[in-house]
C-alpha cells in the first residue's frame, strides 16, 4: 500500500524513448532554465579568458572577407556586379558562419558533455538546441557589422538596394540553423563510435564552403565549368547563400524550386539526425 502511494507521488517517470522521432518539446520547456543556462555558458565562457573577448566574433568575418576579396576578386577577377566585392563576400560569410557555428557546436555534443550526461538526467536535445540559440546571438553581432559596412558603402555612392524579399530573411536563417542542427546531431552520434569523423569535420566544412557559392555567384560555375555545375546545383546551402545575397544586396536571383529542394533536404536531415541522436543517447556512455 505504501509502495503504491509513494509511486503515485512521483511527478515524472524517466523511461527509455520508444518513439523514433521523439522531440519532447513539453519536456524541453520544463527544462527551459537549464537551456538558458547553457546558452549563457556558450556565449560568455567561450571567450572569457581571451584578450580580445567578443571581438573575435567580428575579427573572423572581416579578415575572411578581406582575404576573399584579394584572392577571388582582385587576383582571380570574379565579378560581383554593382556590389562592392568586400560587401558581397561579407554577406555570404556572415550567413555561412552561422551554419558552421551550429554544425561545429552540435557535432561534438556527446563527447563534450559526457561528464554531465553520465551524472544527471535532462533532455539531451537541450544541449544542441542551446548551441543553435547561442550561435544565433553571435550571428546577430556579425550581422550588425554587415549593416554598418552596408551603410558605409551606401553613403559612399555604391549602387545598393534592398527589395521586399528581405522580410523572409529570418526564414533562411532558421533553415540554416535547423540544417546545422540536424547534421550536427548526426555527426555527434557517429563520433561516439567512429572518432575519425571529428578529424574530418574541419576539412569537410572547408571543402563544403567552396561548393556552397560563398565567394562567387552560382551562375559563375555554370558559365566557367558547366561540366561540374551540377555539384553546386545539388547543394542546398548554395541556394541559401545565393538567396540571402539577393535579399540583402539585390544581386543574383531567387530559385523557388531550389528553395523548396533546400527545405525538403533540411527536414529530412533534421529527422534523420534526431532519430540517430535519440538512439545513440541510450548507450553512448559505453562508447565515449
Amino acid at each position: 500500500m505504501n509502495t503504491t502511494n509513494n509511486t503515485n507521488q512521483w511527478l515524472f517517470e524517466i523511461t527509455p524513448k520508444n518513439k523514433f522521432f521523439s522531440l519532447n518539446l513539453r519536456e524541453v520547456w520544463q527544462y527551459r532554465d537549464l537551456l538558458f543556462l547553457f546558452v549563457k555558458r556558450d556565449v560568455i565562457t567561450v571567450y572569457k579568458q581571451t584578450v580580445l573577448g567578443p571581438l573575435w566574433y567580428l575579427i573572423q568575418p572581416l579578415f575572411t572577407s578581406v582575404t576573399f576579396t584579394i584572392i577571388f576578386n582582385n587576383v582571380a577577377g570574379i565579378n560581383t556586379g554593382t556590389v562592392p566585392p568586400f560587401l558581397f563576400n561579407l554577406a555570404g560569410i556572415t550567413v555561412w558562419n552561422y551554419f558552421t557555428a551550429c554544425l561545429n557546436g552540435t557535432s561534438d555534443t556527446f563527447k563534450a558533455n559526457a561528464g554531465i550526461f553520465g551524472k544527471v538526467y535532462f533532455p539531451r536535445i537541450i544541449t544542441p538546441i542551446s548551441v543553435v540559440i547561442s550561435t544565433l546571438i553571435k550571428f546577430g553581432i556579425q550581422f550588425l557589422i554587415f549593416i554598418i559596412f552596408y551603410i558605409f558603402y551606401y553613403f559612399n555612392g555604391a549602387n545598393l538596394s534592398v527589395n521586399i524579399s528581405i522580410l523572409f530573411f529570418p526564414v533562411l536563417i532558421i533553415i540554416m540553423g535547423v540544417l546545422g542542427l540536424g547534421l550536427g546531431m548526426l555527426i555527434s552520434s557517429m563520433v561516439t563510435k567512429y572518432r575519425d569523423f571529428s578529424n574530418l569535420i574541419g576539412f569537410g566544412i572547408q571543402l563544403l564552403m567552396y561548393l556552397s557559392a560563398v565567394m562567387y555567384p552560382m551562375e559563375l560555375i555554370k558559365e566557367k565549368i558547366p561540366k561540374y555545375g551540377w555539384i553546386v546545383d545539388y547543394n542546398p546551402l548554395a541556394y541559401v547563400i545565393e538567396t540571402s545575397r539577393y535579399m540583402l544586396l539585390n544581386v543574383g536571383h531567387i530559385s523557388i524550386l531550389g528553395l523548396v529542394y533546400t527545405l525538403g533536404i533540411t527536414i529530412v536531415i533534421f529527422f534523420i539526425g534526431l532519430l540517430v541522436f535519440n538512439k545513440t543517447e541510450k548507450s553512448f556512455i559505453d562508447t565515449v
